[in-house]
């Protein structure tokens, strides 16, 4: 269905199913990476900890689509 904009978009909001999956994604790759990652708050990491992770998922994910 269209939105206001006429695009067939849900503005950017992720379903409940779709976080908690994500969730489980960082937290995959967060331990593969041996970085101590909890759930909520994560202040405490390095700026090269949380980079390490994020990069680490987008390798994954690039990985998968090859793959396909």
């Amino acid at each position: 269905m269209a939105n206001s904009n006429g695009n067939n978009s849900n503005s950017g909001s992720m379903t409940q199913k779709g976080k908690e999956a994500l969730e489980r994604f960082k937290m995959e790759s967060a331990s593969e990476l041996g970085v101590n990652l909890k759930q909520g708050y994560n202040g405490d990491l390095t700026s090269r900890e949380a980079g390490s992770i994020g990069g680490r998922m987008v390798q994954k994910m690039i990985n998968s689509y090859k793959m396909q």
